[in-house]
């Protein structure tokens, strides 16, 4: 007799549960099964120790949030330190720039001078070839008509 009792208590908390469960999902039986197996697992996770509470969910969320963050930080402290090597790179580069214009300017300001002095001496000697001939031809001539040296 104690076990018909047993049977009886047991299937009616059975078709209560049931019950419960399709009135909290508004008559559909697949959702309501789905709310079955979640409590079931929620109570097997307890059972085993495994209960994550809403506070150590808040925590561990925390602890990714700050390490996400660091990672963050770190990643912009990268960038930052690689745009400062960039400019940095960029500045040696210009300035390497100037001093090789600086340099070159010289170079074709010497050469031009060179240049110049090497035209200014070919123009003298053509001057001074000249003068000469000129005055080579004026004594050929005056000797020619009498009036020589």
């Amino acid at each position: 007799m104690a076990s018909r009792r047993a049977l009886q208590i047991g299937g009616g908390t059975v078709a209560v549960g049931a019950a419960y469960y399709l009135y909290s999902a508004g008559g559909n039986p697949s959702v309501a099964e789905k709310k079955l197996e979640h409590d079931a697992s929620a109570a097997a996770a307890r059972l085993r120790g495994q209960d994550v509470s809403k506070q150590e969910a808040q925590k561990k969320g925390e602890l990714f949030a700050k390490e996400a963050g660091a990672t963050i930080d770190r990643t912009v402290d990268n960038v930052r330190a690689d745009i400062r090597n960039a400019d940095q790179a960029i500045n040696s580069k210009i300035h390497e720039a100037g001093n090789k214009v600086d340099q070159l300017k010289d170079e074709g300001s010497k050469a031009l001078k060179d240049t110049s002095k090497e035209l200014q001496q070919s123009a003298d000697n053509f001057d001074k070839k000249v003068t000469q001939k000129t005055a080579e031809a004026k004594s050929g001539i005056s000797s020619w008509l009498g009036f020589g040296k």
